[in-house]
């Protein structure tokens, strides 16, 4: 067994809103989040009263304990305060993928009973088809403005009482984001407020922002990563957060540039477009102290690039997964020197790991392993804390699947560790493609392709393409009448049924999906293949 080299740390077992906010007024008039497209700011002393305002607006409109609000936006200064007025009011959020389509949004809608929906304007025809589809929402409000919809820009004048809520750190769930797990279709992750607190104390002692600091949240909200790195943990402790909406290379660099930026939490794709655009050289970044990459595995050698070009420290890596709330592992900022090239980090504070070896993978439980490995020795990972989720929502056989009785998580993920502690992950158990840090199931991309009349069987894997992304690469097998069937039209008919990051990106035509006796199909036969 591995332990983490800091010391404990107690649990916090407080609301996540005064978790991350109970301190606020120390910092008053300390810009807390600022708008990089506009330059709209609010400080630390405004996001205090008006997210409070707002969770006197919700538990006036009628948001109760134990409801749930589904939270659909891209990143803007609104979405916290959205957040955590949600919370305050005694509400979980369940997050939502912008670009996710109507379909998608209301499985997520009807598998989490939510009632309310908070979106932004642009996105209004998607979140209403969606309640439409799903039943059972109440109100859709609107981050911004829309005819007919109640905006929560006007809901923050609202005089009602605040809400005081009895809230159970412990039990009640803060965040439902969405997760394939190891395998399979969405599952809702229940992580509670106690558990999402103490990930962020457990994450400081190895890398802690503060007043000063100036972060750019570029990497969205609605994923655990940003939820954690770029929202929760720096308005934790008086950094600034300048928030953009999405990534676009120029005005990313111009948000580094103009907001001098000194700290960048990005994901590989961010972190190749630093390394390799020409137009990288035409902004003046020299405000950046370091790069932290996560959400998928980086490349050493396009660390290095990156790091040399822009005359900063190697780039460190972070380790977790949506089920740990997220992080277990981070190479410190103080140790970026010292790190070897590709590892992924050190044990965060009061987490346990074990490595252990692959005998039995892949049984139905997954946890049939053979025994504990030392440093060198490639493993399945499996991590214990306080930061393991409460469960899937919902699917206890799925939650029985991922966490035995002893409390140990069992990743999926492939790894070793040296002498000196630092893990380095070199393979997955689990057959999740991530492409730019978001998952995408493959089972159900094989569900969708197998519903278009010209397809036999369908198998999906990742594959890297020019830039070293995984993406989703289909392999199907016609039906004899259907000779003519081209990549191009599989491909669109993906496209038209999911989110875009969801896409099939290739198409390889084969006679035959590879299958065990048991139905399970043999994917490292197809990443076999030429």
């Amino acid at each position: 067994m591995f332990r983490s080299e800091y010391a404990d740390v107690p649990p916090v077992e407080v609301p996540i809103h005064d978790a991350v906010l109970g301190h606020a007024a120390d910092f008053g008039d300390t810009p807390a989040l600022i708008d990089g497209t506009d330059g709209t700011t609010l400080t630390y002393a405004q996001v205090d009263r008006l997210h409070r305002r707002l969770a006197a607006a919700l538990a006036e409109a009628g948001v109760r304990k134990g409801d749930v609000l589904a939270l659909h936006s891209p990143n803007t200064i609104a979405f916290p305060l959205a957040f955590y007025a949600a919370t305050r009011a005694g509400a979980t959020v369940t997050t939502v993928h912008p670009l996710a389509t109507p379909e998608e949004f209301a499985r997520q809608l009807r598998d989490s009973a939510a009632r309310w929906v908070v979106t932004v304007s642009p996105l209004l025809g998607t979140a209403r088809r969606a309640a439409e589809l799903a039943g059972g929402v109440r109100e859709i409000l609107v981050c911004d403005s829309a005819p007919g919809h109640r905006s929560l820009l006007d809901m923050t004048a609202s005089t009602a009482p605040e809400p005081a809520v009895a809230v159970d750190p412990v039990a009640d769930v803060a965040v439902l984001p969405y997760s394939s797990g190891t395998t399979g279709t969405p599952k809702g992750v229940m992580l509670t407020h106690r558990q999402i607190a103490t990930n962020l104390t457990q994450l400081e002692p190895a890398i802690s922002v503060g007043p000063g600091d100036r972060i750019l949240a570029v990497l969205p909200f609605f994923h655990i990563y940003g939820l954690t790195a770029l929202m929760n943990a720096p308005l934790r402790n008086g950094a600034t957060v300048v928030v953009l909406p999405r990534f676009e290379l120029d005005t990313f660099l111009a948000a580094v540039q103009d907001h001098r930026i000194g700290i960048l939490y990005v994901a590989p794709p961010i972190v190749l477009a630093l390394a390799k655009h020409p137009v990288v050289d035409r902004y003046d970044l020299s405000s950046l102290k370091y790069v932290i990459s996560a959400a998928a595995p980086l490349d050493a050698h396009l660390a290095r690039a990156c790091s040399r070009r822009l005359g900063l420290p190697p780039v460190g890596q972070a380790y977790g997964m949506t089920e740990l709330s997220p992080g277990t592992h981070v190479v410190p900022p103080a140790a970026l020197h010292d790190a070897p090239p590709g590892t992924v980090g050190k044990l965060i504070a009061g987490t346990e790991m074990r490595i252990v070896s692959l005998d039995g993978a892949g049984t139905d439980t997954g946890k049939d392993l053979g025994k504990d490995l030392g440093p060198g020795e490639a493993g399945e990972i499996l991590i214990r804390g306080p930061q393991v989720m409460k469960g899937y929502l919902g699917r206890p056989d799925a939650t029985a699947a991922l966490i035995d009785a002893d409390g140990w998580l069992h990743t999926g993920d492939v790894g070793h560790v040296d002498g000196d502690g630092w893990l380095f992950v070199v393979d997955r158990v689990k057959e999740l493609i991530k492409y730019k840090g978001f998952q995408v199931a493959p089972a159900e991309l094989e569900a969708l392709l197998l519903t278009h009349p010209d397809i036999a069987d369908a198998a999906v894997i990742g594959a890297r393409d020019g830039d070293g992304n995984e993406v989703p690469h289909a392999h199907v097998v016609r039906r004899p009448s259907a000779s003519g069937l081209s990549e191009g039209e599989v491909m669109a008919y993906v496209a038209e049924r999911v989110a875009p990051y969801k896409r099939v990106r290739r198409v390889t035509f084969i006679d035959t999906v590879p299958r065990a006796a048991s139905g399970k199909i043999l994917r490292r036969q197809l990443r076999d293949c030429p």
